[in-house]
């Protein structure tokens, strides 16, 4: 059978942006996304505050009306809410309603806060560890495989943010600082000079990822850097200064969106569907063994359209989880250290699930049981996080 060609004709519609609003502090960034939930033209905004505690104050400024996001500061509740929202501006597009706003004050802190993940992990590795035992003062490795897991993580919400089915803000701090070459020197004009670069206070390429990039500096007007549009053009190395900035004006009157305007059309791309996989049925999330023991069978499905190496790596996956469920780890980090341990804990499993039968074995099988699972929910409605 051949393969089919798939495509759509272009929509011409204006998609909705992810505004970037980056530049010194006291620049008012913050303040004009507040003075933005108080448009008539939008829906609800929902605000994400990180490290800036800035949310409760600038509810004062008149007209604003936004929503606080509550989380415990950790990077996985923050991406849930995250997704929360993303869902909520889904369904009030598709209801036909004012787009949702979303605004994350700030990146610059998202992307500190992942840094500092990324420092912690390398401190706890066995060589850093043990450098670091015979010298407190020593220096960290860290490793590129530890950078790549904090820009991945970066990722999963910049690719939210890019696609959200309304407009999305993210503040970031920027300034002024001495240009560095590739080997950490100072770039210097050839008369010993530094020379001078604007720099954005996050990951490396959210500037990039932006469809429309606003600099604000105290004392001088916003300035639009670059914006992904073709209504509004800004020439390279010429930004387009706004005197009477609003984001009220710049969203729908510079861009010409409208309740009309679309999230863009952006799939996310991905070497395999593995992790896509494994991240829609929630099986880092899951505790029901059964429940994983029916995802493990489904996986070969007809209708999942994963070729063989990637049922084979989604099984392994799911194994690993069994066997983690089966065999919590102790309070110092390691699996139980014997066949007691091992014991203990199905029979404490058991106990949580409500089963009083004593364990028929030391350790159970942690091989998927060859059984043919009956109709259910969605995994992912099932979860023990749900």
């Amino acid at each position: 059978m051949g393969i089919k060609l798939k495509t759509r004709k272009p929509t011409g519609i204006v998609p909705w942006p992810l505004l970037l609003l980056e530049g010194e502090e006291g620049a008012g960034k913050t303040y004009s996304a507040a003075e933005f939930s108080a448009s008539d033209l939008i829906g609800q905004m929902y605000w994400i505050d990180l490290a800036e505690g800035s949310a409760d104050e600038y509810a004062a400024i008149p007209g604003a009306d936004y929503e606080i996001i509550d989380h415990d500061g950790t990077y996985r509740d923050i991406l849930e809410q995250i997704r929360a929202v993303y869902l909520e501006a889904r369904r009030a597009a598709t209801a036909g309603e004012p787009p949702v706003v979303l605004s994350v004050d700030s990146g610059t802190a998202l992307w500190r806060m992942l840094k500092t993940w990324t420092h912690e992990r390398a401190r706890r590795g066995n060589r850093n560890a043990k450098a670091l035992q015979e010298d407190p003062d020593a220096a960290i490795d860290v490793g590129m495989n530890l950078w790549n897991d904090a820009t991945e993580r970066w990722l999963d919400i910049i690719h939210l943010l890019q696609t959200f089915p309304g407009i999305a803000i993210i503040t970031a701090r920027g300034k002024q600082i001495t240009a560095i070459d590739d080997n950490g020197k100072p770039v210097t004009d050839g008369r010993g000079r530094a020379l001078k670069e604007w720099k954005v206070q996050a990951q490396k390429d959210l500037a990039f990822d932006a469809s429309v990039w606003v600099r604000m500096r105290r004392g001088q007007a916003p300035q639009v850097i670059k914006a992904r549009s073709l209504r509004l053009r800004v020439e390279d190395g010429k930004p387009l200064d706004l005197p009477d900035f609003t984001i009220e004006d710049l969203v729908f009157t510079r861009l010409g969106c409208s309740v009309e305007s679309q999230p863009r059309q952006m799939p996310a791309l991905v070497g395999d569907r593995v992790q896509a996989w494994l991240d829609e049925h929630d099986v880092a999330e899951l505790r029901d063994v059964e429940l994983l023991r029916e995802l493990w069978w489904e996986a070969a499905g007809d209708d999942t359209g994963l070729i063989r190496a990637e049922v084979v790596s989604i099984r392994a996956a799911i194994e690993r989880k069994v066997a983690e469920v089966e065999n919590p780890p102790t309070e110092m980090g390691h699996g139980p250290a014997s066949d007691a341990d091992r014991l203990r804990a199905v029979v404490e499993r058991r106990a949580e699930e409500g089963d009083d039968e004593p364990a028929d074995e030391a350790e159970p099988d942690k091989r998927p049981v060859r059984k043919a699972p009956a109709k259910r929910a969605s995994a992912k409605t099932t979860s023990a996080r749900r």
